[in-house]
Parts: structure tokens; sequence; C-alpha cells
């Protein structure tokens, strides 16, 4: 029985992967085969991919690399069919059945590439301690579904370029919606279903992104910096006191012990990788909005964002390195010990983000070369699920293609994230 169980199972996935490949093979509109070919080319290249000409010695690849070449500079795809494909694809879910989503960047460094337009400084942490350094590169952001348990796999659904003019958080407030709504439309989510939960980490504005995001079936979660000092709810007010009722009450000084109430929910958890793990919980915590940076050209008087403030603190962290507090704001407020406990567990799943998303890690040059992609940058997303095949940094695709347009950078990003093993 159980033999047959898998086998069905075995069936039902490679059912689901067919159907995506005919999906994907008809959202290409120019040099369609080749295009196919050169995906499966770097699915199944037995390593990571360190040249683009190298593919087509590959068994799947069937075309000359002059085929190869042809495909990559003139090939055309849809991106918005693709993405809907995308979307429509099974996706893994909490042990409550909701969905949880990571967004994150991840750095494509080009230090040496002088001529390269639209270039950022990127923030990327050093070996040592202290050692983090800027370097400029083309930041993406990345989006994906995380598994619910320990494990490097994640379903990548989209990844967006960022460019010098952009608002970081507009920019991910917009492809988090759109992922949302594409999720919506696939059936991934009906009335009634628990909202989407979204993690970030430290560096999002989530207070803001969960304003800009209010209307949607969705729940932020992200983490906040040690020296935050956010605003306690307002006391309530005296009969007959006239004026202006009062938005805040006192601060809440996250590096201060003195300036914090009593939590209203604490829940200790025994892991198996750091010890005891303790969480506390303050109700309608909210930061201190000022008519400054994101909110200078906001109309009218400005919002209280109530949410939940989570402090988690474990025994040790694996190498015995001395842990340190972590805090996290939640967008809902009202939270249940049952729904802390479920929120920093997570929160630490975000980090299975990082294994999947592409990473450069070396030092890339610019090239005098005349390879560019299509007008379209055949995905400034990601296009592949491999149902199960682990999406980690293939170092090759990134590093080893030294191209100087952005359009290029694009269709690099698309080839790492279809990527497979390294």
């Amino acid at each position: 029985m159980d033999s047959l169980l898998e086998r069905a199972a075995d069936v039902e996935s490679l059912a689901a992967l067919s159907r995506f490949r005919l999906d994907f093979h008809a959202c290409l509109t120019a040099r369609r085969d080749e295009l196919f070919e050169l995906a499966d080319a770097v699915l199944c290249a037995d390593g990571p991919v360190r040249t683009l000409a190298g593919l087509s010695l590959a068994p799947e690849h069937r075309r000359g690399h002059g085929a190869l070449y042809d495909a990559v500079n003139h090939g055309r795809i849809s991106i918005g069919r693709l993405r809907r494909s995308l979307a429509g694809l099974p996706l893994p879910r909490a042990a409550d059945g909701r969905l949880v989503l990571a967004a994150d960047v991840s750095n494509w460094l080009r230090p040496g590439a002088v001529t390269s337009p639209e270039r950022l400084f990127c923030h990327c942490y050093g070996r040592g301690k202290g050692q983090a350094q800027m370097i400029p590169g083309w930041p993406y952001s990345v989006i994906a579904a995380l598994e619910p348990g320990r494990t490097s796999w994640t379903a990548v659904l989209d990844a967006v370029r960022l460019g010098p003019d952009d608002d970081e958080t507009a920019v991910t407030a917009a492809q988090v919606r759109d992922v949302i709504t594409r999720l919506i439309a696939a059936g991934h989510w009906r009335e009634g279903d628990l909202a989407i939960l979204v993690v970030f980490d430290a560096g999002y504005d989530v207070t803001r992104l969960a304003w800009l995001l209010a209307d949607l079936p969705v729940e932020l979660l992200g983490r906040l910096r040690s020296d935050r000092v956010m605003g306690l709810p307002a006391p309530p007010r005296p009969p007959g006191t006239i004026g202006r009722p009062r938005k805040h009450g006192a601060d809440l000084a996250l590096c201060d012990p003195a300036t914090w109430p009593a939590p209203q929910v604490t829940t200790s958890t025994v892991t198996s990788r750091y010890g005891m793990a303790v969480a506390q919980a303050w109700d309608r915590v909210h930061p201190r909005l000022t008519h400054r940076s994101a909110w200078l050209d906001h109309d009218g008087d400005l919002p209280v964002i109530d949410g939940t403030l989570i402090r988690l603190q474990v025994d040790h962290l694996p190498g015995d390195r001395d842990p340190r507090p972590v805090w996290l704001w939640f967008s809902a407020t009202g939270a249940t010990a049952g729904d802390v406990g479920r929120l920093w567990q997570a929160f630490l799943r975000r980090f299975d983000l990082e294994t999947s998303k592409p990473q450069c890690c070396h030092i890339c040059g610019s090239s005098d070369s005349s390879w560019a992609a299509s007008s379209s940058e055949l995905m400034p997303a990601c296009w592949f699920f491999s149902q199960g095949r682990r999406l980690c940094c293939p170092r090759g695709a990134w590093c080893s293609a030294r191209r100087r347009s952005t359009s290029a950078g694009s269709a690099c990003t698309t080839i790492s994230l279809m990527s497979g093993c390294r």
C-alpha cells in the first residue's frame, strides 16, 4: 500500500511538472525551442554553470553554440503569462495551512565594471566581525514561498532589480502586491482562509509596508533593530479631560529594560539547536511617525500603526556563540501564546531563503563582450520551480558571467534562479 501511495505521489508530481513545462514552452514567443533546451541544459548540467557556451555541450542541448547565443540575444518571452504560470504551481504551506512568503535582497557585485549602468552600493558582510563593506553592484529583490520544516528548499516566485531612483519600500510593496494578486487568482487563497504571512529581515520598513498593504489578506512579520524606540498605547482618557486625545503612550526602548512594561504573553519552548527559547510579546506597540523621510508627503495626520512586539531570547547559538535577543514586529494585534510561538519559528524559516536565492561570492570585472539580452530582458523575475529540486547558490551563473548591461544581468538572474543543485 505504501509503495502504491508513493507511486501515485510521484505520478502527480511528474504531471504537475509536465504541465508547467508545457506552459513555460508556450510563454516563449521567439527562439522558443532553443530557449527551452537552454533551460533544460542549465537544470541538468553536472555542476555549476561557468560558461554560457559550455551549456551547448550538455546532452539536453541538441543545437550548436551559435543557436544558443542567438536565442539569448533575440529570444522573447511573455513575462506576464510566465508569472501567472509560476504562481499556479503547487506551493508549500505551514502546519496550519497558510502560505508563508519571505522577501530579501540578493546582490550581484560589480566592483570592477565601472561602465555598467545603474549600479548601487550593496551592503555585504565580510568574514570577520565588523568587516561589512559597501561594494558596487546590482541588487535584486527576491520573494519565495517557505517550506514548513528545516530545509533549504524554497519556491522562488519573483525577482525584481532595484534601480538607483527606486524607493525600496515602495518597490517591495508593489512586488508583494503583485505576487499576492497572482496567488489569489491562482486559487492559493480564498475568502475565509488564513491570511498569508510575509516575513522580512532587518532593513525593511515593516510598519510602512503594513500600511501600504493593509487592503490585502496578508500579515507582516519583520525584524527590528535593537536600538529602536517604539510607542506604547495611549492610556485611557480620564472623564472630563479637554483637548486632543493622546495618540501615544510611554516610550519602549528596545535596548533599555527599564522602559519595558510587563509583557502580555510569555512563552517558553525547548529547542534542539538553541536550548530554551523564551518569547515575550507586547500588544499594540507602534512606531512614532514624523513628517520626514517616507512620510514627508503624507496628507493629513500620520497614522498609528499598531502591532505586536516580540522579543526572542535563546540560551545559545550553534558554535557556542553568545546569543543576542531578536526583536520582531507583527502587523496584527491581539496575538495569543500560540501565535507568538508560530511567528518566531516562521521567522527562523526565513533564513532558508539565504541558501535558495542566487548570491555572488566573487569579484567580477567588465567585459567587451557584445552579448546582450533582448529588450524584454528575458525575465526580470525568476521563472522556474523544479518540483523539489534544491535552488541554491549557482555560483558560476552569476560570478562567471561578466556582463555589462542591466538587461544581460536580468537574463543571468533568470538562469541562476532556475538552476538546480550546485
